[in-house]
């Protein structure tokens, strides 16, 4: 994917969309009551829990029974001092979905996310730093119904992004780090996806190595003054990274986002997305003409749910 024509277009959408979500609600809940002036640690954690269920009895437009669960826990620890700033946070999430037809659960999420960034103030707004990432997931996945071939598991993928670079923060609700100087390493730890150069690991490797530059942006804030915006939390992160030493214009994109609404102290609604580009990663798709060929899509997930959401 042009690399231009991505960052054009995810930043017309975050004008149009209105920026929004899932970095961590606690992280939202810190840069709203944390101004530029305030040292020390601030730790805190949020645990959420959404629920829904379908029950049809004789109804004939069709459907099927169905119920489904999604968690997630945000934990944060970040310090603030006189010319530093570290960050550290680790978002967690998992889901699983039973119909009546499926003899099983389903997965529909499941998510490990940890960032830690430390950076010293260079001038006003901005900081020399440097970032580590480790992106993975919990358990195995299948292509659902078809739960005999795995395609993915524990450290299969897993992504860890080491960058350094400038933290540009105007405000407390705004970060966007910038790193010429980044090394990007995909694991496959699973024998047989290993096998197979799922992720774009060479077949039989388990690992993959890029060196390239790096670019994250997030957005979070909770504390509108409009009143109808008033218990709206919303959020937004995308990372960007392009290889320079292979197909440098194939950029790989990473989007999360999230809006929150509170009804009451525990009760909430969220809309969580996900969008995702990575250039390795191919799709098997049928030929006009007979036959298969592997290539390259857009991945994207959305779940909406009302549930019960606690802060630490």
């Amino acid at each position: 994917m042009n690399g231009f024509k991505i960052y054009v277009s995810l930043f017309l959408f975050m004008i149009a969309f209105g920026v929004h979500a899932q970095v961590l609600e606690a992280e939202k809940t810190l840069k709203a009551k944390t101004d530029a002036s305030q040292e020390g640690w601030m730790k805190g954690a949020s645990a959420g829990l959404n629920l829904s269920q379908t029950s049809l009895v004789n109804w004939a437009a069709g459907g099927q029974n169905s119920v489904a669960v999604n968690g997630f826990m945000n934990v944060f620890a970040n310090y603030k001092g006189n010319k530093l700033a570290w960050d550290n946070s680790l978002n967690l999430g998992y889901g699983l979905l039973r119909q009546e037809t499926y003899d099983g659960y389903m997965k529909t999420d499941d998510k490990i996310d940890f960032l830690s960034k430390i950076g010293r103030e260079a001038f006003k707004n901005f900081y020399y730093a440097g970032l580590l990432n480790f992106k993975s997931q919990m358990t195995s996945g299948y292509n659902y119904p078809n739960d005999s071939v795995r395609i993915s598991n524990w450290l299969a993928p897993a992504y860890i992004v080491g960058a350094i670079g400038m933290d540009y923060k105007p405000n407390a609700y705004l970060s966007a780090f910038l790193a010429p100087v980044t090394g990007k390493v995909t694991l496959v730890m699973d024998d047989v996806l290993s096998a197979n150069g799922a992720f774009g690991v060479t077949a039989g490797e388990k690992s993959k190595q890029e060196f390239g530059g790096y670019v994250r942006m997030i957005y979070s804030k909770s504390d509108f003054s409009a009143e109808w915006l008033k218990n709206v939390s919303l959020t937004t992160k995308a990372d960007f990274f392009s290889n320079y030493l292979k197909n440098a214009k194939n950029v790989d994109v990473n989007w999360e986002n999230i809006i929150s609404m509170k009804v009451n102290k525990y009760i909430s609604v969220n809309f969580n997305t996900h969008l995702i580009y990575d250039d390795d990663v191919k799709f098997e798709v049928a030929n006009a003409g007979g036959g298969t060929r592997k290539v390259s899509k857009l991945q994207f997930k959305e779940i909406f749910g009302a549930g019960i959401t606690a802060k630490f």
